[in-house]
């Protein structure tokens, strides 16, 4: 318990930041966290509060969807991220700014959050905690309207999109890179770090056996 524990939460800080140096990059955020973005802007706190605050919306959401009870155990990734995501963009990163950094610095810097996204997210799922309520939207987009997974994910990517640029979200590069590179780098992260993540867990080839 300890092991998955401790690489769930290494996951988890590796994707968030990712995330930040995505929105540091100042070429637009990911979907979501322009949305976040957008809403911090317009009535203050910070953006792990509204990330927080949607999720905890989006859980009933997922439930109603689903035809299912809320999840209670998903309020805990709720909170570890929304702490997290402050973390890296109010403390870490709280000093900078590339809004007039080289074009070049620009995109390396978004293209490296995207990368990192990937291999923190590849990371986070291998323990298979309860993940996160944004995760599992476009799961329940899929199943209630009979979609394919990707395209219940290009359902709510288009709507979170559309709702960050109408409250005037940072929706750019950084918002198309993440929907065009994200599931690829996630997969190869995710086929590198499977093998991995058993050969030093403490059961190591019973556990890797039973999952396979």
């Amino acid at each position: 318990m300890l092991y998955r524990s401790f690489v769930y939460l290494a996951g988890m800080l590796i994707n968030f930041f990712g995330v930040a140096l995505l929105i540091n990059a100042s070429l637009g955020a990911g979907f979501w966290t322009s949305f976040f973005i957008g809403v911090t802007d317009h009535l203050g706190f910070t953006v792990g509060f509204w990330y927080g605050t949607f999720q905890l919306i989006i859980i009933f959401v997922n439930a109603k969807l689903m035809k299912q009870r809320p999840e209670p155990r998903a309020v805990v990734p709720v909170f570890l991220e929304s702490i997290t995501l402050d973390f890296w963009l109010e403390v870490v990163f709280k000093n900078v700014n590339l809004t007039s950094a080289p074009f070049v610095l620009q995109v390396l810097t978004l293209l490296a959050g995207v990368v990192i996204i990937g291999l923190g997210v590849a990371i986070y799922i291998l323990p298979q905690f309860p993940r996160a309520p944004v995760d599992q939207l476009f799961l329940a987009v899929s199943a209630r309207f009979n979609l394919s997974i990707q395209s219940g994910q290009t359902v709510v990517a288009v709507i979170m999109t559309s709702l960050a640029l109408l409250i005037g979200g940072p929706v750019g590069l950084g918002t198309l890179a993440p929907m065009l590179f994200l599931g690829p780098v996630i997969q190869l992260c995710y086929i590198r770090a499977y093998p991995l993540y058993y050969k030093f867990h403490p059961d190591g080839e019973r556990v890797y056996q039973e999952a396979v």
